[in-house]
């Protein structure tokens, strides 16, 4: 495929993927055919995987917030059939974000449950090379994953909210957020700054996630079929949001901040990397 597609082409079709276009827009725009489309994004999001995977070491990032935003794959949970496969239903993209930086250093797709959160907090703790503050809101899944991969090496709060669902039948608010009622702020291990204990960083960062992947754009038809399109789709993002996507309150890409990279990447770069 990479012989018959143009590399100009190449270009402009991860670009529009990685700003948040579907598939059939960047058909109708580039005239390259959706199913090429699909394949490309799939191996390139592959290849960004290994590019992040690679880059992200020996990192020393001061204040993590973890938080998970939900999408699925195939269809919802709760229509899911004896028959279905697997991989079906509702999937969760946990992601870390460096509240100094900006810098997504980690991500890990899968179920809401400690199993994942394990191997996300694992990877996290492999690519840090010093003592770290954690904020995370009341997932029970975290505290017994941090408490297992870091100890007590580790300075960890969470910031539990409750929330107060609009018991009224108002059709302008279907689709808003329930009303946050009380924050509570807690200590769980070491000795975090408590005024730093917060997601506000992280849950910005799952707008912008929602915003620039089309996938998990809500009320869409373009959902992942497959885990494996849906992983690859992810990687793409945060390769973009890392290496290629200018940040105005930084005035520079996260790896930039971050000090992975000295200059921003294009999108060219990005793909050649990928390769």
């Amino acid at each position: 495929m990479a012989n018959v597609l143009q590399k100009d082409k190449q270009i402009a079709v991860i670009g529009a993927l990685a700003e948040g276009s579907s598939i059939r827009s960047i058909e109708r725009i580039t005239g390259v055919h959706r199913d090429t489309i699909m394949r490309l994004g799939v191996r390139i999001g592959q290849g960004c995987a290994r590019v992040l995977d690679s880059k992200m070491r020996g990192l020393s990032c001061q204040q993590l917030q973890f938080d998970e935003i939900w999408g699925f794959i195939g269809k919802k949970q709760r229509h899911l059939t004896a028959n279905d496969k697997s991989e079906y239903g509702d999937v969760w993209t946990f992601c870390a974000i460096d509240a100094e930086t900006k810098l997504v250093p980690s991500f890990k797709v899968g179920k809401r449950d400690l199993a994942t959160a394990k191997v996300f907090v694992d990877d996290i703790a492999g690519r840090l090379k010093n003592r770290v503050q954690i904020s995370s809101d009341g997932l029970r899944a975290y505290v017994d994953s941090v408490e297992q991969t870091f100890g007590t090496d580790v300075d960890y709060g969470q910031i539990v909210k409750t929330y107060v669902a609009d018991g009224g039948q108002h059709p302008e608010r279907k689709y808003s957020p329930p009303r946050i009622a009380s924050a509570e702020k807690v200590r769980i291990t070491g000795n975090p700054d408590m005024d730093l204990v917060s997601t506000s960083y992280v849950e910005r960062l799952n707008a912008t996630t929602r915003l620039h992947m089309r996938r998990l754009t809500r009320l869409t038809l373009a959902f992942s079929k497959k885990l494996e399109n849906f992983e690859a789709a992810v990687a793409l993002h945060f390769s973009y949001y890392n290496f290629v996507k200018m940040h105005k309150t930084i005035r520079c890409t996260p790896a930039m901040a971050a000090g992975v990279e000295r200059s921003p990447w294009t999108v060219a770069e990005l793909v050649e990397a990928a390769r």
